[in-house]
């Protein structure tokens, strides 16, 4: 049997929602069906630990990969990075709500950030779906065939300058559309699974954009609990995941490049969301305070960290302990027009 062009993985919700599991069975039936797709399900990748069947099974995938998750695509990239799931970011045609044709992403252009980056990154492509932003499967299933119709025409395309031309059944296979699957068989096949739904725990811990990441290691000096380390390449990451205190999200408010992302997070800066609204670059640590009291994201995540010290037992250090070096010298900058922005949307009360 020929090797499929394209894998799609689906990561499972936490929890039991008929409508969001209905979401998922509704994908998986429709792409099993499908002549140049594989489908598995596995759970939250963000639960998942290192030695989790369902990673591993990730680890395994050697072609172009599809993961739809419930949670922003930027954080599900830099969990699947961490733990060796890495491809070229692939390019989706979907749109945010609200955005315009010509403000979706330029597949020929590359993203210049000051960060550090991942290392050894395979040229297979690597896709990322929010399962949260449409409420209909078809939406996914129009995105997935686009992109499996995409990897079938370069993998004939290659075939025909090996070869010198494609061979009929790969030219058939090239010209059939993905939207229009071969017939089921009279008995469907049940819908395949990497594992058989190995238990996880909900996690909490954060996760590092190496793409923002400048390896300044503030991150590491403010923690108090042993969460970040180094590898041996002197490279920050998240070294002891389940140290980090559930609901904290002090460190993500001290990065300088707003690199670590805490999935499930209520505030989107924080969970992931990219640093762009309505097409308007802006600056995320604008948005970290989340609060009416006034106080700064430094000021807040203090606050929050001395919480967590008191709660596991030791005193509160306040600000005489890793206080990131850049930030208490940074002056405040005068108001502007962002300024006002934020406080019109403020005053709307979305």
């Amino acid at each position: 049997m020929a090797a499929k062009k394209l894998t799609v993985v689906i990561s499972q919700h936490q929890g039991k929602h008929p409508v969001k599991r209905n979401m998922e069975e509704e994908i998986a039936a429709a792409l099993i069906m499908d002549n140049d797709i594989d489908v598995s399900l596995v759970p939250h990748v963000y639960d998942m630990s290192a030695d989790h069947t369902g990673m591993l099974f990730l680890k395994g995938i050697p072609g172009p990969v599809v993961v739809l998750a419930w949670m922003y695509p930027r954080a599900c990239r830099w969990i699947l990075d961490r733990q060796g799931v890495r491809g070229q970011e692939g390019v989706t045609l979907l749109k945010a709500e609200g955005e315009d044709e010509d403000e979706l992403p330029n597949p020929e252009e590359e993203q210049n950030t000051n960060g550090i980056g991942s290392l050894d990154v395979p040229k297979r492509k690597l896709w990322c779906l929010d399962l949260r932003a449409y409420a209909e499967p078809e939406v996914y299933l129009e995105e997935i065939r686009r992109i499996a119709k995409d990897c079938t025409m370069q993998t004939v395309d290659l075939l025909g300058w090996i070869g010198g031309q494609p061979k009929a059944d790969q030219m058939q296979r090239y010209l059939a559309s993905p939207s229009k699957p071969e017939p089921a068989a009279e008995t469907p096949a049940p819908i395949p699974t990497s594992a058989d739904q190995e238990p996880t725990k909900r996690r909490w811990y954060p996760v590092i954009d190496y793409s923002l990441c400048t390896n300044c290691m503030e991150c590491i000096d403010f923690c108090l609990f042993g969460v970040y380390g180094v590898d041996q390449l002197d490279r920050i990451l998240v070294e002891e995941q389940d140290n980090c205190k559930k609901g904290c999200p002090a460190c993500s408010r001290v990065c300088p490049e707003n690199a670590i992302i805490f999935p499930q997070h209520k505030t989107p800066a924080i969970a992931g969301a990219e640093g762009e609204v309505a097409g308007l670059k802006i600056d995320l640590s604008k948005l970290f305070g989340g609060d009416d009291s006034g106080k700064t994201p430094l000021e807040m995540a203090v606050l929050e960290r001395d919480q967590e010290l008191v709660a596991d037992g030791r005193d509160a250090v306040g600000m005489e302990v890793g206080i990131p070096k850049r930030q208490p010298a940074t002056a405040t900058a005068p108001r502007d027009e962002l300024d006002d922005l934020m406080d019109g949307l403020d005053d709307l009360d979305l």
